[in-house]
């Protein structure tokens, strides 16, 4: 019997991207002869002609199985529906728009089943064509989080990578809310072999991550897999503390030495510090309150609207 590999593709609006995505498939399924494949689509609640365009696929094509979800959950609720729900003995993740390519799966199944990795993961070398700003605090954020998190996370990273059922089983077996799967693939670890490639612009559309949506994807990776936060919390509120107490003492010293201080200096640096350290205290005490809040009330991942997987249950 042939083993099966799964291509899951998470879609948002990729009604322009997917004609040129499904040739490419088609290609390195015929390339690679010897597997069976299945497409597996993700519909993340797009609001273009994504679904219909996908289920015309589906018509014509026994291999593409799809899942719809009731509204948009993002990204990560899609490569988690995509897992989930994938058939293969080997599960790929890659995004339509081909920054992806479909032609480096020959060679990363070869390093699984020939070099006996768990998984091959691909990371750019360069960032051409993105924006300067971008590409500085993407690096950085990848620098911090490998400083103060139990995750190894690659500089350029990918969510392209192939991987074999252990490994998909473990990632499923972190099944939190509140989902950073970089974060995740790094902590569950396995024998990775990485392929590194240039960086290719989007075949058509343009990118669903403004930088302040990869802002707030980056904040949640960090209170996810670090406590870092919490503990520079603590630091500030050492800092300020001492800060505000040699200041009173410097003050109070310069009042007595005949300068003319007014009572209100002694008011306003107290009012200052301690008003700045509470609130830095419960803004990075609240991100972690509130992630703990979405957890405790076992939310679904996704909701699946539509889906020609037999068997599916709907709410996962």
């Amino acid at each position: 019997m042939k083993e099966k590999i799964t291509i899951v593709v998470p879609c948002y609006n990729e009604q322009e991207a997917l004609p040129y995505f499904y040739p490419e498939f088609v290609k390195v399924s015929e390339l690679m002869s010897e597997q069976d494949f299945e497409l597996l689509l993700v519909d993340d609640g797009s609001k273009d002609g994504t679904l219909n365009y996908i289920k015309e696929l589906a018509s014509k094509d026994e291999r593409v199985k799809y899942i719809s979800f009731s509204r948009n959950f993002g990204k990560e609720s899609a490569i988690y529906a995509g897992l989930k729900n994938a058939s293969g003995d080997y599960v790929t993740l890659m995004d339509a728009d081909l920054q992806d390519p479909p032609s480096l799966l020959p060679e990363m199944f070869k390093a699984i089943k020939e070099e006996g990795y768990d998984s091959v993961a691909t990371r750019r070398v360069t960032r051409k064509g993105e924006p300067p700003i971008r590409s500085f605090f993407a690096r950085k954020f990848y620098k911090i989080m490998n400083k103060i998190s139990d995750a190894e996370l690659v500089d350029g990273a990918r969510d392209y990578r192939l991987m074999t059922r252990k490994v998909v089983n473990a990632v499923l077996s972190m099944s939190e809310y509140n989902r950073f799967t970089k974060g995740i693939f790094g902590w569950v670890g396995f024998k990775t072999k990485w392929l590194e490639y240039e960086n290719i612009e989007r075949v058509s559309g343009e990118t669903k991550w403004s930088f302040f949506k990869l802002l707030k994807y980056a904040i949640s990776g960090i209170i996810a897999f670090s406590n870092a936060p919490l503990k520079i919390a603590t630091g500030f509120g050492i800092f300020f503390t001492f800060a505000s107490f040699f200041g009173a003492i410097a003050t109070l010293i310069v009042d007595l030495c005949g300068i003319g201080v007014s009572p209100f200096l002694y008011l306003g640096e107290g009012i200052g510090f301690v008003s700045g350290l509470i609130m830095l205290l419960l803004g990075v005490l609240g991100e972690y309150v509130a992630k703990i809040h979405l957890e405790v009330k076992n939310r679904p991942v996704y909701i699946c609207q539509d889906t020609n997987i037999n068997d599916q249950e709907n709410n996962k």
